[in-house]
């Protein structure tokens, strides 16, 4: 059987389909799902508890049992520098703190859940003249919005 001339495509095909293909990269951001039994034992174990609530007009930063801080959606979209200075502040109270808890209205759009993880999670910082990536609250935690107040769930 002469398989020279298969031979010869394949030495063309070959590299041609590596130059052409699209090399794609894959993002995945981690998410600390709770466990059943964990949720009693947390809460009576934490003191502060930071949740970020993502409503279609504004986001709600609050800890459980104090008011929020509201901060309004303007045209642009969500205050996330606004956020970012919030987290950074509270993560200057509470240094040792690495979690926090996303909680979403039903009709957010899943880029505006990405912005708000990746604003919680790290700030860019510069420091002696390099950019560098300053950790905030990397274990997220997501989970469904309350009810507005005001109105019933």
């Amino acid at each position: 059987m002469n398989i020279t001339a298969f031979m010869n495509l394949m030495v063309i095909l070959v590299p041609f389909l590596l130059i052409t293909a699209v090399f794609s990269r894959i993002a995945i951001l981690e998410l600390a799902l709770p466990e059943e039994g964990d949720a009693i034992d947390q809460q009576q174990e934490e003191v502060l508890r930071i949740e970020v609530i993502v409503r279609g007009d504004r986001i709600e930063i609050a800890d459980r049992g104090n008011p929020p801080m509201s901060l309004a959606k303007t045209v642009e979209g969500y205050p996330l520098a606004r956020l970012s200075g919030e987290m950074q502040r509270i993560k200057a109270l509470v240094p040792d703190k690495t979690d926090t808890t996303i909680l979403l209205e039903p009709d957010i759009p899943y880029d505006d859940l990405i912005q708000v993880m990746d604003t919680v999670r790290s700030v860019r910082l510069r420091r002696d003249g390099t950019l560098v990536n300053a950790e905030l609250f990397p274990d997220i935690s997501i989970g469904d919005a309350p009810g507005a107040q005001g109105n019933k769930p």
